[in-house]
């Protein structure tokens, strides 16, 4: 697996008040500005910040509702998710694919931690 970058997802009430929070305060920027969440960057070595809206009736029981996760950036998702499942990782969200433009898969450790795992594609488009 190649990571090319890495990430914590925060869920959170409000996500745009986090986001004023890190942008003021912590030196992050804006990245990437979506329906239930921001991503927040710097140029820096400091890791990518995803700020997500809690919504319980989005996420089914089970399927990777965390106040924090594990996110890394790969290349070869849809590979690396058969190797995982041949391997008998605990999958938690199979291998999807989200509007605009990401390809996504969740992972359960064995101590319950949640780890997210990406790969940027083209949006869906209408």
């Amino acid at each position: 697996m190649n990571i090319v970058s890495s990430g914590v997802s925060l869920t959170v009430d409000d996500p745009a008040a986090s986001s004023r929070f890190f942008t003021s305060h912590l030196g992050f920027r804006e990245i990437l500005v979506g329906e239930n969440f921001i991503a927040l960057g710097r140029d820096d070595a400091a890791v990518d910040l995803v700020l997500v809206e809690r919504d319980l009736e989005r996420w089914q029981p089970g399927q990777g509702l965390a106040d924090v996760i594990v996110v890394f950036t790969v290349t070869s998702l849809a590979r690396e998710y058969e190797r995982l499942r041949s391997e008998g990782a605990t999958i938690s969200i199979p291998l999807r694919r989200e509007p605009w433009g990401e390809l996504l898969m969740q992972l359960t450790d064995p101590n319950g931690v949640t780890i997210q795992l990406v790969e940027w594609i083209s949006p869906i488009t209408s």
